[in-house]
């Protein structure tokens, strides 16, 4: 894709490539819509980042967008299986995407929205929209920790897959779904596990048939847990810990995965002054467009404080109703003509 942008005033335009931003492209395509989608990563680029194995909960119809039905060897698809589909999806469908390129700033305007973008090349450039499309997730945004040795280069906040790390020293930060899967992967795998967890538990949200599997294999003592703790350093071959009571000890461990949870990023957006809930929830009606008329945030972007209930299943349906009422919107501008 990649595909050149026209240098007149698109009609939308979409923030974020993900099956949401996807499925609001279709949705526009078929309205008659002028559109471009763009995304700082590669299409799908939050399923790309996903840990190498890792399978859905849900089955693939709860996945499909624009009525392309989504065919798998097995009842739950995993990664490579959504990959393969996301990319026909957006290669049957010709969809106007430019993949690399980071939208930096929205701002109003007489027309409705200038949005500054920054090219992989790092050059920059503007565009103009009649409105805009956020569909930016949350996934490339994790929380950081805030502590030393964070940025090392044996930190990551994406688990991958165990095979690297065989008879290894790892450390396991977090104690939701993805911590618990990347615990119980790399001890499969052959590494030493340790888990450093702030709560007195693990989280009661990690998938049921995944929960029971560790909490016997920390019971075991296969895997390692140190509950009431958080790690305030990483070094190159240790971490530091400390206990609710103040104190500290190290542990060995030649890679961290910190997997703390993530939030949507919607700094781009800051100039417009959004309004929140108190949760951190953005200020959306019916159709999802936000307190500025114009602008719509589908999908889990604008769901900060409840990011475990909004998922590809129900978001791509936000992308349907945003698009909806943007077409019954600009249907009395005369320049609007079906592409």
């Amino acid at each position: 894709m990649n595909l050149a942008l026209p240098s007149d005033l698109f009609d939308v335009a979409i923030v974020g490539a993900g099956p949401v931003g996807l499925a609001a492209a279709i949705a526009c395509k078929r309205a008659g819509l002028s559109y471009v989608v763009l995304d700082r990563g590669c299409v799908v680029n939050a399923i790309f980042e996903y840990p190498t194995y890792m399978s859905f909960f849900t089955t693939a119809p709860e996945l499909e967008i624009g009525n392309h039905p989504m065919v798998t060897g097995h009842d739950k698809p995993d990664r490579r299986d959504a990959l393969m589909y996301y990319r026909l999806v957006a290669q049957r469908e010709a969809l106007n995407i430019e993949q690399y390129t980071e939208v930096t700033a929205v701002h109003a305007a007489p027309a409705g929205f200038t949005l500054a973008i920054e090219r992989r090349d790092g050059t920059p450039d503007v565009l103009e929209a009649r409105r805009v499309v956020v569909a930016t997730g949350y996934y490339d945004n994790p929380l950081p920790l805030g502590i030393p040795g964070e940025d090392g280069q044996n930190v990551s906040h994406y688990y991958t897959e165990a095979h690297p790390f065989m008879g290894l020293n790892m450390t396991v930060i977090g104690a939701g779904n993805s911590a618990a899967d990347a615990a119980l992967d790399l001890w499969r795998g052959g590494a030493k596990v340790t888990m450093v967890v702030r709560a007195p538990e693990l989280k009661n949200t990690i998938k049921y048939w995944v929960r029971p599997d560790l909490e016997n294999r920390i019971k075991e003592g296969s895997i390692d847990a140190h509950f009431n703790s958080r790690v305030i350093e990483i070094g190159t071959d240790e971490v530091t810990v400390e206990r609710e009571d103040g104190t500290t000890f190290q542990l060995p461990s030649h890679f961290t995965f910190a997997l703390t949870g993530y939030r949507p990023d919607l700094s781009f957006l800051a100039e417009l002054n959004l309004a929140q809930q108190p949760d951190a929830c953005l200020v959306l009606d019916e159709h999802y467009q936000s307190s500025v008329p114009g602008l719509f945030v589908v999908g889990s972007a604008g769901f900060a404080g409840r990011t475990n209930q909004v998922f590809i299943e129900n978001g791509r349906h936000h992308a349907d109703l945003a698009v909806a009422e943007i077409g019954r919107q600009l249907a009395g501008h005369a320049e609007l003509q079906p592409r």
